[in-house]
């Protein structure tokens, strides 16, 4: 059973991916492009709509909202184009993770604490 909920959480992990790369595709139809950038964004977002710190309901949305949002849109997108973008999914995951923007986003927040601390050094000496 674990091994099966690891296998839907990949295919979930990457059909994410597929129907965000869907939506900037010119044969799918306007309102799937609005939706599928919606659901991907909402997916990827740290913001929830219920915090994940309310017990039990905190956790719905991850488990019912996304998922049903992904197979709203996966419905929505044409087959050949969905199993296109699929397999690019696929391939993007496969292959190994840049450390570029992890490097980045660590420089960001050490200026940032610099810039913090410099700014409360020169306010209160």
């Amino acid at each position: 059973m674990l091994a099966r909920l690891i296998s839907w959480a990949r295919a979930l992990k990457r059909d994410v991916h597929a129907v965000y790369l869907a939506s900037g595709d010119p044969r799918v139809p306007w309102y799937v492009k609005v939706l599928a950038v919606a659901v991907a964004g909402y997916a990827l977002s740290p913001i929830d709509l219920i915090p994940d710190f309310i017990p039990v309901l905190g956790y719905l949305d991850d488990l019912i909202i996304v998922p049903f949002g992904i197979w709203l849109v996966v419905t929505l997108i044409p087959e050949e184009i969905m199993a296109h973008y699929r397999r690019i999914a696929s391939e993007a995951i496969s292959q190994p993770i840049g450390k570029n923007g992890a490097i980045a986003i660590i420089a960001i927040w050490i200026l940032s604490a610099a810039v913090l601390a410099w700014i409360a050094w020169v306010h209160w000496n």
